[in-house]
């Protein structure tokens, strides 16, 4: 046994000494004394194959023949992901993914994170959600963040003020203590239910990540296992509140209970589920966590990333020897085995110990069965937290002749009163392993009440000695007090004899008197200079025992003091006065010293390390400030210490340290936020206004930094405002600048398509400025410095974008044949549609460039760092002019481009005016339907002058077949012709042979050419105003000429329609064909 002195491990207790292990087998643990342990408890529920299976260590050193280690940030192993697939596959499809850690608060710490990136990652996103919902008497870890998901009392403690206050409770399920008498377990399940329904309301069901709960509570209360209908009623409440079901299994899963998961036994899966102690079986120290299937969709369909991770997360040897623990387990069908000799532990352990009058209750599932004590088993009386049943009743257990280790547990009442066992042996135990169990713990918990019966008579025989050994020395006390009183009555008579003899003397001591006063006088002026040296000690005392002990008016009452002796012997100059003005000197050192460091620890003492700020955001709530005494107290602090401070006030740097790390703290998940919400699911997608965080940024910096100048107007003197206020914002403000820099950054990488983030950015950041101004006038340069990127960002993307258009058209190596717009016309529409949206972060750059200053490639030179006014963000005339301005110049600009490339790349004028004529129709119907159209109208004519250029381009096809049907016969004659049927006969008779030849001609040349114009037309894609708009010229250019011809010469072939293939009515048809 090692002793407690010399051990130089950090033991979980620094008074105990601890029995020292030396080998393990079985069921057995051997010590270095040579006792074998039955192991009854698998230590906390952990060793479910037993003790030194050599297939598990065999598979562990085969693992390390290949790689001990796996840095998981850039790899993964085969055993890894084995071993997932075995956990997921376990959960009959309700699972997606599992995550291997090495302990359970590590699996309840990444549930915990998992479920809140869950809400920022699913479409649409729910950042407001990050409370947990919990239980009263439950436990989840250890770290900060598992401890304080868990409701232990006594593990809590000592850490209270570190714990996250971000999650509420809700009652245990419990019944042997909680259930009303004459309740139903659906009447008791119904009832935490409705508890738990209006906790979501209560603390705002918007706001709730998750509801977490053991199913069967280990350690906290003893294995008190859910009631039927628990988890589905639990599952319920959360569905209908959009939050998640995290369930911890860490003790009570992975077959422990009978089933491999717990909450099958209610038949409710979980979203996230944590595992742990059975998974390795103690062979490596392994945990984890299965997450479900929309937990994982919302991240693989956002941004992939879980922002989470460990050193020896999925470490390849941890996860070789779980995935054989978990073989073993599976092919020797060891779960069975639990339930079947589950059953028979249930049955001996109430059969020997169920009417034992101190034990209050067994309960379990499985191989996990719990014994509470109680003092009275009618009342349920528990047992004080001080007696420790539980923990000497374990000790015991180690000793012979028991030589059987259970696992203690205290706190099961309340978290401080009550005590119980835990019993959680090995899978594979058998029928007699059992017996030896059941019967040994009879004798164990038997012994230990008898010897505590004893234990307990002895105590009182002991105390009634006492009882009279303090009366008879009362008794001598009252005998002495006679005696005594006695000796003063003596005393009493012999003083009026002194008296008597006194009195000649009374004259002379007059005398002596007026004597002494006159001395008096003469040295009066000298105590005077004297009185610091003499009241020094006093200070002293008062300096020493500091602000707190001291009283805090106390104290500064005294250094004031001490500040005024040392200012009157320093006036004095007396060699003598040397010393005592150097003690002075450093008394007022100290007492400042004293009275900084007593700031310091009170406004650390009311300073959290961070609060949440989106509980006053969607709350609509002031954020907190320093209480009114502690601002009373800072403040007397503070007169003192500005009154006697030539340089810079030290006071300011203190306060500045304290709150600045609680400012940042409080700010900085809203700052990943923002960077993180910025993140592009589709490489294309446009950025929608109010989509990134840093809205939600802005208004917690707002909300904060008004409080923070609220309290230092309350604590410091008006000369210290400004630089406090600057001082404990530097550090937020710098984390703000990085978030804005790194938005900047993924702005330029994305302009096309981001670009409106650098607007949405620079309204809410000018805003953002302009409302601290007004608020504290302080802070405007700062934000203007930190903005400054993004907005010359902003600026820039106005010509990068035209510049984008240019570049996109450049880049088209192919038109389509048909005369099909290209994307780029809707794209760049899309573009100015958006802008419209932020048109007023956009109407403050254009103003600042001029109107046209987007067309310089230069660098502009009217940047500065000034924010600009909010009155500047107003939509007046001058910023709707100038953005219609660059609407047109943006329309012109793609217009001219894809012209250029469509000469190159089409070949025919037809084609090309359709190309032209569709992206027109696009463009038009874009501003139409937009918020686009009241600022463009009447600016649009620009358009027309392209609407004919492409009808110019269409209808030169028309004009070549047109010149077949004119009459170019009777052109010269003196008398042409009359138009009209019943001329036709007379007019073509009238021909000679040579001009009806011409004629045929014509007819022959026009069908083929206008069949071909037909074909090219149809086959053309337009868009339905563009078809409607070139078959109306088509038929007005060329059917009152065919019309008019075929008048004239129609009879050329007699009607047999060998040349004039169209008569007026089947043209007219086709010309009708074309709309």
């Amino acid at each position: 046994m090692q002793a407690a002195a010399t051990s130089a491990v950090l033991h979980r207790s620094l008074k105990d000494q601890f029995p020292r292990i030396v080998g393990g087998q079985g069921n057995y643990i051997i010590l270095d004394d040579g006792r074998r342990i039955f192991d009854a408890s698998g230590g906390a529920a952990v060793s479910c194959i037993g003790h030194g299976d050599k297939r598990v260590h065999e598979a562990m050193a085969a693992q390390l023949n290949k790689i001990s280690y796996c840095p998981t940030i850039f790899y993964t192993t085969d055993v890894c992901e084995r071993l997932c697939r075995e956990l997921v596959d376990s959960a009959n499809g309700t699972m997606k993914r599992a995550y291997i850690v090495n302990s359970g608060s590590e699996a309840m710490e990444a549930a915990m994170k998992l479920a809140r990136q869950y809400y920022l990652e699913k479409v649409p996103p729910e950042p407001k959600r990050f409370r947990f919902i919990a239980r009263t008497s439950s436990y989840h870890g250890i770290t900060l963040g598992s401890l304080s998901m868990g409701g232990h009392v006594a593990r809590r403690v000592k850490f209270e003020p570190m714990l996250l206050d971000c999650i509420s409770r809700v009652s245990r399920c419990f019944p042997s203590r909680d259930k009303h008498i004459g309740e139903t377990d659906s009447q008791y399940v119904a009832r935490l239910a409705d508890e738990l329904d209006k906790e979501f309301q209560k603390i705002g069901a918007d706001t709730v990540c998750a509801f977490v709960a053991e199913p069967i509570v280990g350690a906290a209360l003893g294995c008190v296992p859910f009631v039927p209908g628990y988890l589905k009623a639990m599952r319920e409440v959360c569905d209908k509140y959009g939050a998640l079901l995290i369930l911890d299994e860490v003790m009570c899963g992975m077959g422990r209970s009978g089933t491999f998961h717990a909450w099958e036994q209610d038949n409710t899966a979980p979203d996230i589920q944590t595992i742990g102690k059975c998974l390795g079986g103690g062979y490596q120290p392994i945990a984890g966590l299965l997450a479900g299937n929309r937990v994982v969709d919302a991240l693989e369909q956002g941004s992939g990333v879980f922002v989470h991770g460990h050193t020896y997360q999925g470490h390849p040897v941890t996860c070789a020897a779980a995935l054989e623990v978990q073989r073993i387990i599976r092919e020797e069908r060891l779960i069975d085995n639990v339930s079947k000799m589950g059953n028979l532990l249930s049955t001996r352990l109430k059969e020997l110990l169920g009417s034992h009058p101190n034990v209050g209750d067994i309960r379990g599932r499985g191989l996990f069965w719990g014994i509470e004590f109680v003092k009275d088993k009618t009342t349920k009386e528990p047992f004080p937290g001080s007696s420790n049943v539980s923990f000497e009743m374990s000790q015991l257990g180690l000793t012979n002749p028991y030589s059987i280790a259970v696992y203690p547990g205290s706190g099961t009442v309340d978290g401080v009163n009550g005590d119980h066992i835990i019993i959680s042996p090995a899978y594979n135990i058998t029928q007699a392993d059992v017996e030896i169990i059941a019967t040994t713990v009879q004798r164990l918990v038997e012994d230990y009440f008898k010897r505590e019966k004893s234990g307990r008579h002895a105590a009182d025989e002991e105390a009634r000695a006492e009882v009279d050994v303090l009366n008879s020395r009362l008794e001598k006390t009252a005998q002495l007090t006679k005696k005594i009183q006695a000796c003063l009555t003596r005393l009493e008579a012999t003083g009026k004899s002194v008296r008597d003899v006194s009195g000649p003397l009374n004259g002379e001591t007059k005398r002596l008197q007026i004597l002494g006063n006159n001395i008096d006088s003469v040295i009066s002026a000298i105590e005077k200079l004297r009185q610091p040296a003499d009241s020094k000690e006093d200070e002293e005392n008062i300096i020493r025992q500091g602000p707190e002990k001291a009283g805090l008016s106390n104290y500064l009452n005294s250094i004031k003091r001490l500040n005024k002796a040392l200012e009157n012997m320093q006036t004095s100059n007396l060699r003598a006065n040397q010393q005592t003005i150097s003690d002075l000197q450093r008394l007022v050192r100290n007492g400042n010293t004293q009275l900084e460091n007593s700031f310091d620890k009170l406004l650390r003492g009311e300073t959290p390390r961070s609060i949440e700020p989106l509980h006053f955001i969607t709350k609509n709530r002031p954020f907190p400030l320093l209480s009114q005494d502690t601002i009373s107290k800072l403040s007397l602090m503070n007169s003192y210490v500005s009154g006697n401070s030539s340089a810079d006030n030290p006071l300011v740097k203190i306060y500045a340290e304290v709150r600045g790390v609680y400012l940042s703290q409080t700010l900085v998940n809203l700052a990943y936020a923002s960077v993180n919400t910025a993140k592009k699911k589709s490489h294309d997608a446009i950025y929608k206004a109010g989509t990134n965080g840093i809205g939600m940024y802005a208004q917690a910096m707002e909300g904060l930094f008004v409080a923070e100048y609220e309290n230092i107007c309350n604590i410091f003197m008006r000369q210290d405002w400004g630089p406090a206020f600057q001082t404990v914002c530097q550090a937020p403000l710098a984390e703000l600048a990085r978030t804005v820099r790194e938005l900047n950054n993924h702005i330029k990488a994305h302009l096309s398509t981001d670009c409106f983030l650098a607007y949405e950015v620079t309204e809410i950041m000018s805003s953002l400025s302009n409302n601290l101004e007004t608020r504290t006038g302080e802070l405007k340069a700062t934000l203007a410095a930190a903005l400054k990127p993004v907005r010359e960002t902003g600026k820039m993307s106005l010509t990068e974008l035209l510049e984008d258009t240019k570049r996109k058209v450049g880049m088209i190596q192919v038109l389509p044949h048909d005369g099909s717009a290209m994307p780029v016309v809707s794209e760049t529409m899309q573009r100015l549609q958006t802008m419209v949206d932020f048109l007023r972060p956009i109407s403050s750059i254009m103003i600042s460039l001029g109107d046209g200053g987007w067309r310089s490639t230069a660098p502009s030179n009217t940047s500065s760092d000034v924010i600009p006014s909010l009155s500047s963000f107003d939509i007046g005339a001058d910023g709707k002019e100038i953005f219609a301005h660059y609407c047109t110049d943006t329309i012109e600009l793609l217009m001219s481009t894809l012209e250029q490339k469509a000469r190159l790349l089409l070949k025919g004028k037809s084609v090309l005016g359709v190309f032209l004529a569709n992206s027109i129709s696009i463009i038009e119907r874009m501003i139409r339907d937009s918020d686009l159209k009241p600022l463009l109208e009447g600016r649009l004519q620009a358009l027309d002058v392209w609407r004919k250029k492409a009808k110019a381009l269409y209808s030169d096809s028309c004009k070549d077949i047109s010149i077949h049907l004119f009459d170019v016969i009777h052109t010269n004659r003196s008398q042409r012709p009359p138009s009209g049927s019943n001329e036709s006969a007379s007019i073509v008779k009238s021909l000679n042979s040579k001009d009806k030849d011409a004629i045929k001609v014509k007819f022959q040349t026009f069908n083929t050419n206008f069949d071909e114009l037909v074909a090219r037309h149809k086959s053309f894609s337009m868009e339905r105003e563009v078809r409607q708009m070139f078959a109306k010229d088509v038929q007005q250019m060329l059917e009152p000429l065919y019309n008019r011809f075929w008048d004239r010469y129609h009879e050329i072939d007699k009607g047999r329609g060998k040349y004039v293939k169209y008569d007026k009515s089947s043209i007219a048809a086709i010309f009708l064909s074309l709309y």
